[in-house]
């Protein structure tokens, strides 16, 4: 039996946390480039010390993380390794009934991301034609609007 904790994550674990992105990235972010991952890489550690940042343990491993700020998810990625585990639910599960979270930007070129969003209860309430470095990546801001318990 597989067993899952959250916690808070300590600033040791950002090397990790940044491996643990990067992965995900590279298995879910097809639109980006080489260049392009190289370019939001360190922007992704030293944002990491600026939000609410949780992880999620398997049997003591990091799978994935959670970090919150502000009044949105900010960012949530699970490692390759752990994908189809439940473990992107039970984090934002933990975001919305633990901490009140119900707010997430979403890459629109990223359709599994956005789906995962949809069938856990969010919608989009609108669209920006660029990221928020003013590259062409859309950026989908959605919102929770239903219960997901049942």
């Amino acid at each position: 039996m597989e067993f899952f904790t959250i916690t808070n994550a300590d600033a040791a674990e950002y090397p990790l946390i940044t491996e643990i992105w990067e992965a995900s990235v590279r298995s879910t972010h097809h639109f980006l480039t080489e260049e392009d991952i190289r370019y939001f890489k360190p922007m992704v550690g030293e944002h990491l010390a600026q939000v609410d940042l949780y992880v999620i343990r398997e049997s003591g491993n990091i799978r994935g993380f959670l970090g919150l700020s502000g009044d949105k998810i900010e960012m949530l990625f699970i490692d390759p390794v752990a994908f189809g585990k439940g473990l992107g639910k039970k984090l934002l599960t933990y975001a919305i009934y633990e901490k009140g979270f119900r707010k997430v930007d979403v890459n629109e070129q990223n359709p599994s991301a956005v789906g995962f969003y949809e069938h856990m209860g969010f919608a989009v309430t609108s669209r920006s034609p660029l990221d928020p470095q003013g590259k062409p990546f859309p950026i989908l801001h959605m919102e929770w609007k239903e219960d997901i318990a049942g």
